[in-house]
């Protein structure tokens, strides 16, 4: 059996909300504030935290509008969220065939 790093995984996707934000992402071109908050079910706090983080790394970009008086966020992965995803999920993969 050949040994693992485990270090090796990401810290900053290696999350279980910040997983399933960036699972959602790769998933769809964009999504709304609300449709993550349903798909990761996770309290506005919660999510918010997380996903700053994921911006500040450069994983994923925002778009805050208003429609009406009502924010409106929507966000994406960025081209450096997508390659840190298939590495991150390449990684798990040699987890568990070591």
């Amino acid at each position: 059996m050949a040994d693992f790093d485990h270090t090796l995984l990401d810290d900053i996707i290696h999350s279980r909300i910040r997983l399933a934000i960036m699972a959602v992402l790769v998933a769809v071109e964009q999504a709304e504030f609300t449709f993550l908050k349903e798909k990761v079910n996770a309290t506005d706090g919660n999510l918010s935290v997380h996903l700053k983080k994921l911006d500040e790394a450069g994983y994923v970009s925002a778009h805050k509008r208003f429609v009406g008086r009502k924010p409106l966020s929507s966000y994406r992965l960025t081209a450096r969220g997508r390659r840190a995803f298939e590495l991150y999920v390449e990684r798990l993969e040699e987890l568990i065939r070591t």
